[in-house]
């Protein structure tokens, strides 16, 4: 889930890349040390929607959005839809911004890590009960919230699945689709391997691997599939120091140290394209890339879900629709949400833009199932998982991203990598 200079604006949004997250002033406007305390769920009144409702929607202008804008202004004659587009890169700090001065829009959509620091900032109204959480995804819900309070509702989804190229996998005696087992898929990662410079000429890495920026939503789901998690909810502590995580540390670890992934930040998707590594694992974005721009590819390659150990988890991410606590027209932007959301329009969207919804009803309307290679990511966000719920947590994912780091290049051990994320992680704390 690494950005490069090559992807579009469009996929940084669908990919939902975080930023490092920036310190707001606190001098004036809203407290930025206000927590959201006990929230009453937002209503929606009956009738149609009227007024005015401002809407940021992030990344370059999105004709998709507007259509359904559009649409929802036909439905509704007495609602003006406005909607402004924010690049990715000065999003964050644009909204922050707005929050600490009162100076907000009526709705924005949000990446989903930032969903918990904002939502300390008291920056959203809570949910409407009439908003379902079983309409949505278990673990894209999860973004929403915050201390155990939903702030929005998800509508781009975001997890990762194995991209491989059947063509060079086929020559090392793989017929159908990886192991699903972890312990499996390593034993063909090395079988593929095998084939470099023979079989497979141009094939250098079985895998590709990243380093670096992100690397930490590859890796946290493996300590979920041990049926471990790294921070615990109910103490308030983190947990880097537990057997779960040591061993999704070791497999991590095992994977460049046997040879069958680059210990360098190589662009993953063109070595797909060129041979060069037989699988890797990535958002929805990439399999939209290969149809559009590699052509040659078609029909060598396939998507599986994420091999796992005790338990199938991944990672659920994306962008959340949320109303500001000062909207001037939080009924309307509330309408409007709830439209956005309902099936057949997420469905629309997802068509359109080759986003993922977070609605099984979206999938089943759509029918996106149809297409061989979008199954894998509709059973993988039936079990992804969101990253703790804590406004630190950008600054934790740096951590476990410096650390990888070292691990994957051998400069520590997975017991000094363990002690360093626990310290690290204690020392910076959860926030408000």
């Amino acid at each position: 889930m690494r950005t490069t200079t090559r992807h579009t604006v469009r996929t940084v949004q669908i990919m939902c890349v975080t930023v490092t997250a920036a310190l707001v002033a606190t001098g004036c406007g809203r407290s930025a040390d206000a927590g959201p305390g006990t929230v009453a769920p937002a209503e929606i009144s009956s009738g149609k929607a009227t007024g005015k409702v401002v809407m940021w929607s992030m990344g370059d202008t999105d004709k998709d959005l507007e259509s359904l804008a559009k649409k929802f202004e036909q439905q509704n004659p007495g609602i003006d839809i406005q909607i402004t587009a924010v690049p990715w890169n000065s999003a964050h700090d644009k909204l922050t911004t707005a929050i600490a001065g009162g100076n907000t829009p009526d709705m924005s959509l949000v990446g989903t890590t930032w969903m918990a620091e904002m939502a300390a900032m008291n920056a959203f109204q809570a949910t409407p009960t009439s908003i379902k959480s079983s309409d949505f995804y278990p673990g894209q819900w999860d973004t929403t919230k915050y201390k155990d309070t939903s702030y929005g509702v998800p509508f781009i989804a975001d997890t990762s699945v194995i991209y491989y190229r059947t063509d060079i996998t086929a020559k090392a005696g793989i017929k159908d689709a990886l192991a699903g087992d972890r312990d499996g898929y390593l034993k063909d990662l090395n079988a593929i391997q095998a084939t470099a410079g023979k079989q497979n000429l141009k094939l250098r890495h079985a895998t590709g691997l990243v380093m670096g920026f992100n690397s930490w939503i590859f890796w946290l789901p493996m300590v979920w599939q041990q049926g471990g998690d790294i921070y615990d909810a109910k103490t308030g502590k983190f947990t880097f120091d537990s057997p779960e995580v040591a061993q999704a540390l070791e497999y991590y670890a095992s994977v460049p140290k046997q040879g069958l992934a680059p210990t360098d930040r190589a662009d993953n998707v063109q070595a797909f394209r060129d041979g060069l590594i037989a699988t890797y694992q990535e958002a929805a974005w990439a399999g939209g890339s290969f149809r559009k721009d590699a052509p040659e590819l078609n029909g060598k390659w396939k998507t599986m879900p994420v091999p796992y150990t005790k338990q199938p988890a991944g990672f659920a991410g994306g962008s959340d629709l949320a109303v500001f606590k000062d909207a001037k027209n939080s009924d309307g932007a509330w309408k409007f949400a709830q439209f956005l959301t309902e099936p057949a329009n997420l469905a629309a969207y997802a068509k359109a833009t080759g986003s993922l919804p977070p609605s099984p009803q979206a999938w089943s309307e759509g029918k996106l199932t149809e297409d061989e290679n979008m199954k894998a990511f509709a059973e993988q966000l039936e079990v992804s998982k969101a990253p703790p719920a804590i406004t630190t947590w950008q600054q934790i994912a740096d951590a476990i991203d410096s650390e990888l780091e070292k691990l994957t290049l051998g400069k520590a051990t997975v017991a000094q990598v363990q002690q360093a994320l626990q310290s690290k992680a204690t020392s910076i704390g959860t926030g408000r």
